[in-house]
């Protein structure tokens, strides 16, 4: 399966070493992604090999949080924010024994994200189509998470609202974001603290492949989030804690 060179050699570099099993479905994933693409809007990135740089190997850097790449396996993950599944399908096809959970507000995206699990035949991986704020509210998926994802959502105060009350205490949330983000993390403080987590670690992805300012924001949770977050739909986007 050399034509996933791009990225067998990224994950490689990450210290993922992708079977050929994965590689095909990284391929049938691609091959899904521009086909649905052509009917609603997943992404505007559909270069073959683009989208494994910018979308599969990007979403594998989440692992860098992690001292090593095989601490990820058998964490429950919920994806805030899933879209077109960065990063949640790509970790979950590089790492099978992690209990996924893809959370997309958007119908259509969230009908192409249960097709592309059916079809990868993909266990422990549930895709739920709502809001973050009221889905987070459920007893079944508040505080219940080892990891929460999300990638290019929203500013930080905003995700930390709609990302830390999923998250286990002692659990961490992981945000990818690009470009200058100083005045993001200094608005976000309040944010962050106010919500459960710590003081968040910030960790450059220093992947030739991906030299244009991409980070980790890790933040780990160490209390539970007050009842009264996240507020209601809309809210933590236009009223953002700060």
């Amino acid at each position: 399966m050399t034509q996933m060179q791009q990225l067998i050699t990224g994950a490689a570099k990450l210290g993922i070493e992708l079977n050929p099993s994965q590689l095909e479905q990284f391929q049938s994933s691609y091959q899904e992604l521009i086909e649905w693409s052509r009917r609603i809007n997943l992404t505007t990135i559909t270069d073959f090999k683009e989208v494994q740089i910018k979308h599969f190997l990007d979403s594998l850097t989440v692992i860098l949080a992690f001292r090593r790449p095989k601490e990820i396996e058998g964490s429950s993950i919920i994806d805030v924010g899933s879209g077109a599944g960065f990063p949640g399908l790509p970790l979950k096809i590089a790492f099978p024994d992690i209990k996924l959970v893809l959370l997309e507000a958007t119908a259509k995206k969230a009908a192409f994200l249960r097709h592309l699990t059916q079809m990868l035949e993909l266990d422990d991986a549930e895709v739920l189509s709502g809001r973050a704020e009221e889905i987070a509210r459920k007893a079944r998926y508040r505080g219940r998470f080892d990891i929460v994802l999300s990638r290019a959502v929203a500013s930080l105060p905003t995700i930390a609202e709609l990302t830390l009350p999923f998250c286990a205490v002692n659990g961490r949330t992981i945000i990818q974001k690009k470009g200058d983000i100083e005045d993001e993390l200094s608005k976000a403080t309040r944010a962050i603290e106010l919500l459960g987590g710590s003081q968040p670690e910030i960790v450059k992805i220093e992947l030739p492949e991906l030299a244009d300012n991409r980070y980790l924001v890790i933040i780990n949770k160490v209390s539970a989030t007050p009842a009264k977050y996240p507020r209601r739909p809309g809210i933590p986007a236009k009223r953002p804690i700060i």
